[in-house]
């Protein structure tokens, strides 16, 4: 059965829920998890292939060679899987690797790069802080998007040394530490907090309950998730009737693995995982 979807711009095309579309997801940990739940609440029926290195991570230490080529060889091992398109989750390899992976996937396979929201959490002034890894933090990159995209917001580069990893390992006291040293880095008066490495975003909550005072946080799941569907035509906002229950494919290293126990330790892979078979 078709049905006419709302589109961003207002056309409406039909798409038949019948004709399954596939989002692979690259990163070099589980912090793919956040986009990947967004693709899902996005579209319930899409299947998923959750492409990530963790034999080479972090890939922040390393040199913007070394993140290419190994940026490379996971996304090789998504598109093996024949998806529709490409996120790249990842921060730092949508700064290093981008370029090559459009030269060498584009056209036959749409790629969408992720970016720090500092665009719509700048947009209505005040304070805004930024945290990142230190390898991001006040790095020529981060600092061209503040220039570019602030406007007459006050920012603050906040870097956060451990919360990735914690994150990545499940690791609650290392989280509660890398989050508190950051809170306390964190001006009091900040209006909006923009998460800039896409594993903080599994941690969202406690960053904002950490900090303190009411503030909005900024990832970048839901535009990145939402920039992939349009590319690829397919966009569902939840209607009626949608099956759901899309394939996961989970690809360790280039190898067919399942969702470990860490990623299961957050409720964006539990969401996954209770609706949907895994391999």
């Amino acid at each position: 059965m078709s049905r006419s979807l709302p589109q961003p711009d207002g056309v409406t095309d039909a798409v038949d829920y019948g004709d399954r579309v596939k989002i692979a997801l690259m990163d070099s940990g589980i912090g793919l998890l956040a986009a990947a739940a967004a693709v899902r609440r996005l579209r319930p029926d899409a299947d998923l292939v959750l492409s990530s290195d963790p034999e080479g991570m972090p890939w922040g230490p390393r040199t913007p060679d070394d993140v290419t080529e190994r940026a490379l060889a996971v996304a090789r091992a998504a598109v093996a899987h024949a998806p529709d398109a490409l996120i790249v989750a990842c921060n730092t390899a949508s700064v290093h690797a981008l370029p090559t992976l459009r030269a060498e996937l584009e056209p036959a396979v749409p790629i969408i790069g992720t970016v720090p929201a500092i665009k719509p959490a700048a947009a209505g002034g005040g304070q805004v802080a930024i945290w990142a890894t230190p390898a991001t933090t006040g790095s020529v990159y981060q600092r061209r998007l503040i220039n570019d995209f602030a406007g007459t917001a006050a920012v603050t580069e906040v870097p956060c040394p451990g919360l990735a990893d914690g994150v990545q390992h499940a690791d609650d006291t290392m989280i509660d530490r890398a989050i508190t040293a950051a809170a306390a880095l964190t001006p009091r008066g900040v209006r909006a907090i923009v998460l800039g490495c896409t594993h903080y975003e599994l941690v969202a909550e406690r960053i904002r309950t950490a900090v303190g005072v009411p503030v909005v946080l900024y990832g970048s799941a839901e535009a990145v998730a939402a920039q992939a569907l349009r590319r690829v035509a397919r966009t569902d906002a939840s209607a009626p009737g949608t099956p759901i229950g899309g394939r996961v494919t989970v690809l360790h290293s280039g190898r067919e693995s399942a969702l470990s126990v860490q990623a299961m330790s957050y409720v964006e892979a539990r969401s996954l995982h209770a609706a949907t078979p895994v391999r």
